[in-house]
């Protein structure tokens, strides 16, 4: 056990380099890495996360599970990733962050692996809850990356590149899992399974990537703070390293700020819209809309390919049309998001109609997920702690998005009517569903995470 909680222990910190050149050389060189294996490896990770997600129409029609238990099944990866990242995100302070980062990629890969394997529902149950609580590595350690290597006039930008990975990763899924899942090599299993496998596979690249070339604090290279280095308004002369007992008194700080309870609750709210999007959207199209399982999916990827741009641009436009406050863009992006989804579940039954309010909304939800689901909070609690700030916020997300895939799952299931068609001596029988409150519950989500991020108008960001 010793070993083992040294192996993920921060490193020490190295005498300082005293030639200027070199320590410029060696952030430019670590600082480029970090933002682009992080923003990949998290982005490739993520098809573990939403495997289930494809293959739930699969795994129904092969009567596997009901749309209950199928809910069910999403929820426990939800609560276990709400405590995987709360839990993580105070442990990622002490961590080496990349070390931590791989450990969670690999195991998240091995449960993919296990869940191709079981049809019984506790088992799945169970080892989509630990795939969460695995999958909760990621995020703490990327915002410690970010806090320690990114200073705070420039890290809105970086954590919007960052938060592309979402969309990269969902993109991933929808688009290229369900490829897969539509034209199966024959032989060589059932094609929800591959929706297991293919994750599997990737995540294990992305865990030796991540181990590759992502990097511990600047000081465990020799380098100054990042604060230092950039000018910021930070002392020089600030210590950088702290005791355990100190890390932990800050980290207790974090909810004694009222502003990071309204984040939190604003954040759960904005993720049931998201989680019901990403775990019943692409269902309601085929149910509801008509589409088959590709087209379906098609349309999903739409969405998360344009909050690629929705999160560079919120990081962008918080930093230099605001100077770094957030609750303006919170609004705007919060407005975009919000019209669309009345289009979507609202409007006419009109595919490019639909495609483009996909769009917008993706472009939306994308910005208010880089701000609420981690930014907006790292921004007020203090740096050191950031791991924990961003632990606070997750569980209450994931508490939320949790909560909404078994209530939808629930919702759905009470108005399932089955219909038997006989053809001769042959029968059918197909179910129907009816989304209407399901649906209610979705946008009210959305409603009520916009109040409560427009509440903190006032609020600022700590230097």
């Amino acid at each position: 056990m010793k070993s083992i909680l040294k192996f993920f222990a921060a490193g020490e910190d190295r005498p300082q380099l005293t030639d200027a050149a070199e320590i410029d050389r060696q952030f430019h060189y670590h600082r480029r890495n970090i933002i682009v294996f992080m923003t990949v490896c998290y982005g490739l990770g993520y098809v573990c996360r939403l495997a289930l997600n494809v293959v739930k129409k699969p795994m129904m029609d092969a009567g596997l599970f009901t749309p209950e238990e199928i809910g069910l099944i999403g929820s426990m990866l939800l609560y276990g990733y709400a405590l995987g990242k709360f839990s993580n995100g105070f442990l990622a302070d002490y961590s080496n962050v990349k070390r931590f980062f791989a450990a969670g990629l690999f195991m998240s890969a091995m449960l993919n692996f296990g869940m191709s394997l079981s049809s019984v529902l506790w088992l799945s149950a169970m080892l989509w809850a630990l795939n969460g609580w695995f999958q909760g590595f990621g995020a703490p350690a990327c915002v410690v990356a970010l806090a320690n290597w990114f200073s705070h006039r420039e890290r809105g930008r970086y954590y919007g590149i960052w938060s592309t990975a979402h969309s990269i990763g969902e993109g991933l899924t929808y688009l290229g899992i369900a490829i897969l899942i539509a034209l199966p090599p024959k032989g060589l299993g059932l094609p929800w399974q591959y929706g297991f496998w293919i994750p599997a596979a990737i995540c294990v690249f992305a865990a030796w990537l991540a181990y590759r070339f992502l990097q511990d604090r600047p000081q465990t290279l020799g380098l100054p703070s990042v604060a230092e280095w950039h000018h910021d308004t930070v002392s020089p002369t600030r210590p950088t390293t702290h005791s355990p007992s100190q890390i932990w008194r800050d980290q207790l700080k974090v909810l004694a700020i009222p502003a990071i309870w309204v984040i939190a609750l604003a954040s759960s709210s904005m993720y049931v819209t998201r989680y019901a999007i990403n775990s019943w959207g692409n269902v309601y199209l085929q149910e509801i809309r008509g589409f088959d399982l590709f087209d379906a999916n098609l349309f999903i990827f739409l969405n998360t390919a344009a909050g690629i741009l929705g999160c560079v641009a919120y990081g962008y436009m918080s930093d230099k049309w605001f100077a770094a406050r957030r609750p303006p863009a919170n609004l705007i992006f919060g407005l975009i998001e919000l019209v669309p989804l009345f289009i979507i579940f609202y409007g006419p039954a009109n595919s490019y109609v639909l495609a483009a309010a996909l769009v917008l909304y993706g472009f939306g939800l994308s910005g208010l997920l880089a701000s609420l689901g981690g930014l907006f909070a790292i921004d007020i609690a203090p740096k050191k702690v950031a791991g924990a700030a961003m632990g606070f916020i997750g569980i209450f997300s994931y508490i939320g998005a949790g909560l909404q895939d078994y209530i939808s799952g629930m919702l759905i299931y009470k108005t399932e009517m089955k219909v038997v068609f006989q053809m001769g001596e042959q029968s059918a029988t197909v179910f129907f569903y009816d989304y209407t409150v399901p649906v209610l519950f979705w946008v009210s989500a959305s409603v009520l995470s916009i109040i409560l991020a427009t509440s903190l108008w006032k609020v600022k960001a700590r230097d």
